[in-house]
């Protein structure tokens, strides 16, 4: 598979669950902290965290790292950009 013409790495289902469970790993200390610090973040925003720290663990695993060049960067950039625009869509529709 490519993304922005990189070429990614062939994951196993157990690699991306993996991903998952340390996305959401991250994402309770993330929250924690906050509520500790005393930022209690709403449930959108907390949604948006989670959905960011998903595709950072996830495009980790598929290969897709800002530190090996310009196309990384870019896609790390823009893929959590449309997923938070999806996110923020399917939120409006709720709303």
């Amino acid at each position: 598979m490519e993304v922005f013409r990189i070429v990614t790495r062939q994951h196993s289902f157990a690699e991306v669950t993996a991903a998952s469970v340390m996305a959401l790993g991250v994402w309770l200390c993330a929250v924690g902290l906050l509520f500790r610090l005393g930022h209690a973040p709403t449930a959108f925003n907390a949604g948006a965290l989670l959905v960011v720290l998903a595709w950072g663990c996830i495009g980790v695993r598929l290969s897709i790292r800002p530190n090996l060049g310009g196309r990384h960067a870019l896609a790390n950039f823009a893929i959590p950009a449309l997923l938070l625009r999806l996110y923020a869509a399917a939120w409006s529709l709720v709303r």
